[in-house]
């Protein structure tokens, strides 16, 4: 399997793509395209051994900036590593494309460039995340911020593909994230949804999901607009964050604490790491026609080994034919 890898995304790019690069390739047997400019790329790694026929350089010159339009930075900006890697894969020369660049440039990359899945009216950036009962996905991430009711449903139905074909889960739940669990709850667009939801047929909804029950993991798919499920996910992320540090705190505090801390450390060491989002990787641009993993753009070298780890996954289970299969 060969990856398009976008040297230049992310914060901390390129040491962290490039080491991450070269950790999977020890890790998972892949061959790596690594895309951006030649001499910044051959630079990081030198710092590294590594077969040198499994990790490739793609010379592009540009990068698309957090600041400028995504749409105008992919159809403009043609000899950028993202571009470029987006490329690839359309072309047949890479199997999946790996970025933590901007999330608006992936999106417009995806659409613009792989193209979407027939039938698919709105891509949707899509996660797992570790919930009480078992794992559950948000979709959409923050790909579309405003979306129409019949949106949610493609949603539904794209989160439904999913589990069936990579988790083969059949039947899973679908809930639809609102502000009560009552039928008449909400906004114009979640009460038009739900009515969409409920007479849907291939899906098994169950109704609305209030916030603090989305992390029970009782509810495989979540569906909601891109507004909503990016403040979802960066909840998510900064309640985790805090709250470990705010019971590290009290536990540093007193002899007993301290004590204490040092009795439980393993299972919150597990803790942090099944709640990590580097554990997962990204998150899928499901309903485009191709493999496209959006790293968070803190990646460090794990996360990104862990992101080129979910689109291995994705290929060798034949994750797009069996998609689009259980989309029909």
């Amino acid at each position: 399997m060969i990856i398009a890898l976008d040297g230049m995304g992310g914060d901390f790019a390129p040491q962290e793509p490039v080491k991450g690069a070269v950790e999977a390739v020890k890790e998972y047997g892949v061959s790596i395209i690594l895309t951006g400019p030649k001499e910044v790329l051959e630079e990081e790694l030198k710092k590294y051994e590594y077969d040198p026929e499994k990790i490739e350089i793609l010379d592009a010159r540009e990068v698309i900036t957090l600041n400028e339009s995504p749409v105008l930075g992919i159809r403009r900006k043609k000899d950028s590593s993202l571009r470029r890697a987006m490329d690839l894969v359309k072309e047949g020369k890479a199997d999946a494309v790996v970025s933590a660049g901007s999330t608006g440039a992936i999106l417009a990359g995806g659409l613009l460039v792989i193209g979407r899945i027939k039938g698919v009216d709105r891509a949707a950036l899509a996660a797992l995340m570790p919930g009480k009962n078992g794992p559950f996905m948000v979709i959409d991430l923050g790909a579309n911020a405003e979306v129409k009711p019949s949106n949610l449903v493609e949603f539904a139905k794209m989160g439904t593909a999913y589990f069936e074909s990579l988790k083969g889960i059949k039947n899973p739940k679908v809930g639809l994230i609102n502000i009560g669990g009552e039928e008449e709850k909400g906004n114009e667009l979640t009460k038009a949804a739900y009515q969409l939801l409920k007479a849907e047929e291939g899906i098994h909804f169950v109704g609305n999901v209030e916030p603090r029950e989305i992390t029970d993991g009782d509810v495989e798919i979540l569906v909601c607009d891109g507004f909503t499920g990016n403040v979802v996910l960066k909840m998510y992320e900064g309640v985790v964050k805090n709250l470990m540090s705010m019971i590290k705190g009290a536990m540093m505090s007193t002899t007993r604490g301290k004590i204490g801390g040092a009795l439980v450390k393993p299972s919150l060491k597990e803790f942090m790491r099944k709640n990590d989002y580097k554990e997962e990787g990204g998150a899928s641009l499901l309903g485009v026609d191709g493999i496209v993993i959006k790293a968070h753009g803190t990646s460090d070298a794990r996360a990104f080994k862990n992101a080129i780890r979910q689109a291995k996954n994705f290929y060798d289970r034949d994750y797009l034919e069996k998609f689009k299969g259980n989309l029909k």
